[in-house]
């Protein structure tokens, strides 16, 4: 009898173990099936985005060396995420310091859900809201307004993963330094500084790519002096179906990977996402 029972746990676990992974390879298909036909198109010969392709070119990587409205994109979007990614920290360091160390208050837990608030509204309203709210207070889209919107945005991503970096901090080493003389100024730059530094620049990484990729926000507080790399994507897509934005996302997904790989290689990124 008992070995009977043994026999069909294992085997309801060998069921369970099949059809989770059945479930998990499907889910990772459907996920990175796209993006793989994004760069297989890519290459393609042809003149329209088209699969599988007629044949194997180069040509429409030649062509984005060569595109100024990509290129004049790129480098706003780069300019607004360096600026976002940067005023995020500013503000979201101090922020989660005030978070990580205020546990269990009322206000820290008040600060933590208004900080948390641009992550649960839609960024179609968000963007909407922002550009009514500029126009009001008399400021035209540029890319002032683009880095403040998109700043907004991103504080979130700093404060979590800095308050996840604080909570591995042991209390003892700030009270420590404290009580042997040093300021809290020092302490903070020779202790909690660089105990939650990693956390601090995952967030950062997290900060500026989602500034890089965002449309909502960008569709709304973007003029024609201050395109958006995702937008103008987007509307070459609407328009034309130019083979080019293929190339371009193909370029995007390389260089997200590699910055990925960069950051789980020096900072452990995937740990600092649990």
């Amino acid at each position: 009898m008992s070995s009977r029972r043994q026999d069909t746990g294992a085997l309801d676990r060998l069921s369970f173990r099949f059809t989770t992974g059945t479930l998990a390879g499907l889910a990772l298909f459907l996920l990175a099936a796209p993006t793989l036909i994004v760069v297989i198109v890519s290459f393609t010969s042809g003149l329209s985005l088209r699969f599988p392709p007629p044949g194997f070119s180069f040509r429409w990587y030649e062509s984005l060396a060569d595109s100024w409205q990509l290129q004049f994109a790129a480098r706003n979007s780069l300019m607004v995420g360096i600026l976002a990614t940067a005023l995020a920290v500013l503000l979201g360091v101090p922020a989660a310091l005030a978070i990580g160390t205020g546990t269990g208050n009322r206000l820290t837990r008040a600060l933590d859900q208004f900080f948390l608030s641009p992550l649960i509204l839609p960024g179609l309203a968000f963007g909407l809201a922002s550009l009514i709210f500029f126009t009001a207070a008399g400021l035209n889209v540029s890319i002032t307004t683009l880095v403040i919107g998109h700043t907004v945005v991103c504080v979130p991503y700093v404060i979590r993963n800095t308050v996840a970096a604080l909570a591995q901090l042991d209390p003892a080493l700030i009270d420590s330094s404290l009580s042997l003389g040093a300021s809290r100024l020092t302490t903070f730059r020779r202790v909690t500084l660089p105990s939650i530094g990693s956390g601090i620049m995952s967030g950062a990484f997290i900060c500026f790519m989602a500034s890089f990729d965002n449309i909502p926000v960008s569709l709304f507080l973007r003029d024609a002096a201050t395109d958006m790399l995702p937008v103008r994507m987007w509307q070459d897509l609407e328009g034309r179906l130019d083979v080019t934005v293929a190339a371009a996302s193909t370029a995007l997904i390389l260089f997200t990977v590699v910055m990925a790989g960069l950051m789980e290689r020096f900072l452990g990124l995937s740990r600092r996402l649990q």
